[in-house]
């Protein structure tokens, strides 16, 4: 009878540790998806402002040449 129970005990042992590592492996890979949506918004975000910077400069050489008189087009 003693044995029965040791087994019994011991069976509820390896489902509490699988169910535990089964938990810390779910919680892994809850980890790593945020992590890659993190790192997909940090680049989503510098390649917006990345644009953003190629824009004004492309608009600031244009309204500077144009100050400046740099460009005449015949006139």
């Amino acid at each position: 009878m003693e044995r029965d129970d040791r087994h019994k005990h011991e069976n509820h042992n390896d489902n509490a540790d699988l169910i535990a590592r089964s938990m810390k492996a779910e919680q892994k890979d809850k980890q790593r998806e945020s992590t890659r949506r993190m790192n997909k918004l940090w680049i989503w975000l510098g390649v917006l402002f990345l644009v953003a910077i190629m824009l004004w400069w492309i608009f600031s050489i244009g309204f500077f040449e144009d100050t400046a008189g740099v460009t005449n087009f015949g006139n």
